[in-house]
């Protein structure tokens, strides 16, 4: 499907976009990968890290509020993932103008950019905390994903397609639980903070949010949001199998933080279907009909809500450790 298509990745310079870029130069023989992104060194960085491939890669500065450079750096390309955001919590709550230019703005302006040139498809991450938000951050990937799965009715019947991926803290990325607890552990800390016992979240790793990405690429019909199906696990579990036998102090819930991360809430089951290994949330919107449900997938119950307090698939202390020996290494 990629053989020869040109793909443009905002925010290409984060762990997404190297471990994004790794999947599709192994799988696939792509015409050219387009990195869209505002900080010069990580770029000059990752040029240096993909030398062998500089025939390929491409490097343009530039922010998804600059919708005139969008509108540039996606001539002639065939594919987008939109994975720019400003992610983090406390820093979305204290510059809301910021995160709204960014998140909200720049999602419309990567939407427009796409009609203009006439792109194929676009994937747009998502995030749990879209779901049911309680922060700034959540509630701008919000309207970012309302923005998305609305924007097919703008393209018509052939034109580009939009959808969305949603899935929470990537293991070992720089918003989840794990770097901080071994920043601790590095420092030689014999206590592993817990904000609150009942804590619980999702495991997804780096090559899982890949290839649902890549999934969405290939089988999206427009206006989808696609969620994998993957584990859930306890927090004080995690810091357990990160330094067994540790005291967990209990610290209170930070402002804006969730016990359990949510992915499908029991309004949207009127709208969700469960396939093999994920799950898909179609649009409601007199533009879309059953036709274009994707086969193989069956309705959920009735207020049917995937959490990761109500998982079927939980992690335990030793397949933690297993994991973090694996999926960490792809940082």
């Amino acid at each position: 499907m990629l053989n020869n298509k040109t793909i443009l990745v905002t925010g290409g310079t984060g762990s997404f976009g190297h471990h994004f870029v790794d999947y599709v130069l192994h799988h696939y023989q792509p015409k050219k990968i387009i990195i869209y992104s505002r900080d010069e060194y990580k770029q000059f960085l990752m040029e240096n890290a993909y030398r062998k491939h500089e025939d390929v890669l491409r490097f343009f500065i530039g922010d998804v509020r600059d919708e005139e450079r969008l509108r540039m750096a996606m001539n002639g390309v065939d594919y987008v993932i939109h994975a720019a955001a400003l992610k983090q919590v406390p820093a979305c709550e204290y510059n809301p103008n910021e995160a709204i230019k960014t998140n909200v703005n720049g999602a419309m302006h990567v939407i427009n950019a796409s009609l203009t040139a006439g792109v194929k498809k676009v994937v747009a991450l998502s995030t749990d905390k879209a779901v049911n938000p309680v922060n700034l951050y959540g509630g701008t990937k919000l309207v970012s994903d309302k923005l998305f799965c609305a924007a097919n009715s703008y393209s018509g019947a052939e034109g580009t397609r939009f959808a969305v991926v949603r899935y929470g803290n990537v293991a070992g990325s720089r918003g989840s639980v794990i770097p901080f607890f071994q920043n601790i552990i590095d420092k030689g800390g014999k206590e592993l903070p817990i904000t609150d016992y009942r804590m619980t979240r999702f495991w997804i790793s780096l090559e899982q949010g890949v290839e649902l990405v890549i999934k969405a690429l290939k089988e999206a019909r427009g206006g989808e949001t696609f969620i994998s199906k993957i584990p859930s696990f306890k927090v004080t579990d995690l810091a357990q199998a990160m330094l067994p036998g540790c005291e967990m102090p209990e610290v209170g819930i930070r402002e804006g933080e969730k016990l359990h991360e949510i992915m499908v809430t029991r309004e949207d089951s009127l709208h969700t279907y469960e396939y093999e290994k994920h799950f898909i949330i179609y649009p409601h919107y007199n533009w879309w009909g059953k036709q274009d449900i994707i086969p193989g997938g069956k309705p959920v119950q009735p207020e049917f809500e995937y959490s990761s307090g109500n998982n079927t698939q939980w992690l335990r202390v030793a397949e933690i450790q297993k994991l973090l020996l694996t999926d960490l290494d792809e940082h």
